[in-house]
Parts: structure tokens; sequence; C-alpha cells
């Protein structure tokens, strides 16, 4: 069943944007750790969700009563809570477990929050905001900044500067906080959640699972040239010379101008004797 699964997301994350069911695009990550993932049952999960949530709630709610309902149930009654002690655990970053251990990093609470919450009506976009992914809600009057990973609480631009301060550095302006918090595209979440997974398995040293990974990565935007490189230095690890040659070779065509080329080249040299002596 993994083939099938690993062939869906690709075919997911490789294709156009509005067709991308973001929900299960997201559990179909975890399949490369468990083949089997009955994808429809988190999904049905999901919808019960939304349907318990849709039952507290009088017909004439307005976001901001929403809003509030969807934070007591998923934070209140279910539980979902920050995993703050174990940030790196991988499994923080795979939807099935978020939604088992109730628990998770940012990207992922977020991402049952707005799944749950568009099933009340909520109109939810995800922000890549720098070192902390974010959501936010259009009210009648506006929009608010909501924060998953703690209990959805409403963000005031004070806080969203001191959150970027904390990041980069610095001081920080409130018009570029505001350039900041543009509404993520569907495939931006997803490379978002992969690269969070990229960099824990190279972390770990868990380099079968990088490379899944990182296929996955390369697959949405083949013109990612670290990217390619990136899949190529594990290649060369997992002593998959010819492959880790074709990346090398692919990164020097997208990227002629890279600062590391004669780095590159010199892989490349080491890696063509090696695949000759196979011959």
């Amino acid at each position: 069943m993994t083939g099938e699964l690993t062939e869906r997301l690709t075919g997911i994350i490789s294709g156009a944007e509005g067709e991308i069911p973001l929900t299960e695009a997201a559990l179909l990550v975890a399949s490369h750790r468990y083949p089997d993932l009955d994808i429809r049952h988190y999904l049905d999960v999901i919808n019960e969700f939304g349907e318990s949530v849709s039952a507290r709630i009088a017909t004439d709610s307005g976001p901001v009563e929403k809003v509030a309902a969807l934070n007591h149930y998923l934070f209140d009654e279910l539980g979902f809570a920050p995993n703050a002690e174990d940030y790196y655990d991988p499994r923080n970053s795979l939807l099935n477990e978020v939604m088992e251990r109730r628990t998770g990093i940012p990207i992922t609470l977020s991402l049952i929050y707005m799944a749950v919450g568009s099933r009340l009506g909520l109109t939810l976009k995800g922000v890549c905001y720098p070192g902390h992914f974010l959501v936010k809600c259009r009210l009648p009057e506006g929009m608010i900044v909501l924060d998953p990973f703690f209990r959805g609480q409403s963000l005031a631009i004070t806080d969203l500067q001191r959150m970027l301060r904390e990041t980069r550095g610095g001081e920080v302006s409130r018009a570029i906080v505001a350039g900041l918090l543009v509404a993520a595209s569907k495939r931006q979440i997803l490379l978002r959640m992969l690269r969070n997974l990229k960099g824990i398995y190279l972390h770990n040293r868990e380099l079968d699972n990088a490379l899944k990974i990182m296929n996955w990565i390369v697959a949405a935007d083949p013109r990612q040239a670290v990217e390619v490189r990136d899949r190529g230095v594990v290649y060369q690890e997992l002593e998959c010379f010819r492959a880790a040659a074709s990346d090398f070779e692919r990164y020097l065509e997208l990227a002629p101008a890279c600062t590391d080329g004669e780095s590159i080249r010199q892989r490349l040299l080491q890696l063509r004797r090696s695949v000759s002596l196979l011959n």
C-alpha cells in the first residue's frame, strides 16, 4: 500500500494548487512511516470533530462565537496541546500521530484547527510566519491572527512583533509584520511540513526517511536547486552514486553561479570514479 500512498502524494504535491486536498495530503506525508495508514479513518475523525463543534453552537452564531467554540472544543474538551518538551520528535509532524496523541507543533495543530474550523464555515488561512506557523481568520470587521499552538489565542500586533524579534533579532515595524501575514498556499504549507521533517531526519541521521521526504520536496518544485543538491548529498551518503551524480549535475544546471560549485564538481569526480568501479 505504501507505494500507492507515495504516488498519491507525489501526484497531489506536483499538481495544480486548486486541486490539493490539504488535510489528506498532510496525512499522506505520514505514509512514509505508516505504509498501511487508513487515511479515510482520520478524515472521518476530522469530520466528526466538525460535527461535534457545530452541535454546540447556535445556527446564527457569528465568527467570533465559532472561534470561541472551536478553541474550547479542541483545547479544553479534546485536550490538544503543544509538545514543547519534545518539539523535534518527528511524530509532531505526522498528522495521524498528532490526532492520536493530541499534541504537536504549530503547523500540525494549525492544520487540524483549519480543517475543523472550515466545517463551521470559518474562513481560515495558514500563515508561514517566520519561526512559528499561524492562522488568519476573516471577521466582518477585519482579520485576526490566531495561534493554535497556544490554545488558539488571538495575537496583537505587539505579540507578532515580539515573535519576529525573537526569531530575527532587532526591531521590526508594523509594516514588516503586515507583509509577513500573507496567506500561504496549500503547496507552501505542505512544503513547510516536509522541510520540518527533512531537518529532523537529517539531524537524527535517519537518512532513509530523509530521502523519502526529500523526494516529495523535489517533486513539488523540481527547480529548487538547493533541494536537488541536498538530495544528492543524501544519495551519496547512502552510496547511491548514480542518483547522487544525477542530482549534482542537475544542481549545477539550475544554479550555474552557485558559490559551492567547485566542491560539487569535486563530489562529481569522486562519484564518477565510484560508478566506473561498479561497472
